[in-house]
């Protein structure tokens, strides 16, 4: 197959797979990108996440990754729900984790995708991420034309918002390129205004180590007590910057079933929350991104929140 036809049969299976957009760049150094990740490490802005640290190079050459890449091929997979199911004074949770994790969902969608590749062109070489290893995401979404990085550091798509996921094919096929689009942030700073603990000191740049979803995900140990009262009833991630985004007001609700949120998680009142046992948690967030905190991590936040009142 020659190349415009390679590149036109990779953009109608991302679509026949579901994913909204799909973009392609070529993979090479992420020059750009390079002084400015060094900087926000050398402000420690990733806190507690030293893994974030590691593999400085693979972060920015794909090809460390994938001996031989040619490409990145960027895919973005809707998870905005239809109905947000955190009310006035419920305890809240990212939209991201209302079903299950999106690792299983999007990941079984990629492997798929380079078996009819490899079906359709012959062997390809190349890996699936999907925020599963050292890839710049949003670098990469960007530079294919998916969108640009907004003031939260996001990557804002002018048809959907934020409410997706990121993932990408780095394979050893060359195929057509597209390219960047502009910035269509202008002079709003409805993201920074919004954050409670102030974690965007600047447009464009994030705190890590001051952002809500950090404390409630990542840190491992108790939450600083000068945060208290600053969470807005957040218990596993935030969608605060988000939420107020206006781009966002173009989202629509996703068609995957495997995130759709059980109609016990629909439920749940803050009592319930608080009463959480170890056997209602392994079943309700079996294959939930909510795992990750493990029950004593959600308590913890539960009871960080509560106090905040």
């Amino acid at each position: 197959m020659h190349l415009a036809a390679r590149t036109q049969f990779i953009k109608e299976t991302a679509k026949s797979l579901g994913f909204s957009f799909c973009g392609i760049s070529k993979a090479e150094f992420l020059d750009e990108e390079a002084p400015l990740l060094e900087q926000w490490l050398r402000k420690q802005y990733q806190g507690k996440m030293l893994y974030l640290e590691n593999h400085f190079d693979k972060r920015l050459d794909p090809t460390l990754l994938v001996p031989g890449a040619k490409s990145v091929v960027s895919l973005l997979y809707n998870y905005a729900p239809e109905k947000d199911i955190a009310a006035e004074g419920d305890f809240k949770i990212a939209k991201y984790a209302y079903g299950e994790d999106y690792h299983f969902v999007i990941k079984d969608k990629l492997k798929h995708f380079l078996h009819l590749l490899e079906e359709k062109i012959g062997h390809v070489e190349g890996r699936a991420f999907v925020d599963s290893a050292p890839v710049m995401e949003r670098a990469w979404a960007k530079r294919s034309g998916l969108g640009w990085i907004g003031k939260n550091s996001l990557l804002l798509n002018r048809g959907m918002g934020s409410f997706f996921f990121i993932a990408e094919l780095i394979i050893d096929l060359e195929l057509d390129y597209d390219g960047p689009i502009k910035d269509y942030c202008g002079t709003c700073t409805a993201c920074m205004d919004a954050c409670p603990t102030d974690a965007i000191p600047q447009p464009y740049v994030v705190d890590g180590s001051k952002c809500i979803s950090y404390f409630t995900i990542e840190l491992k140990e108790e939450i600083p007590a000068d945060v208290k009262g600053k969470f807005e009833n957040w218990i596993f991630g935030c969608d605060i910057c988000q939420d107020v985004c206006p781009w966002n007001s173009f989202a629509k609700p996703h068609q995957e079933q495997r995130f759709q949120p059980s109609s016990t998680l629909r439920e749940m009142s803050p009592g319930d929350w608080r009463e959480i046992t170890e056997e209602v948690f392994k079943t309700l967030f079996k294959n939930s991104p909510i795992q990750r905190t493990k029950l004593t991590g959600l308590k913890r936040n539960i009871k960080f929140v509560s106090e905040s009142g």
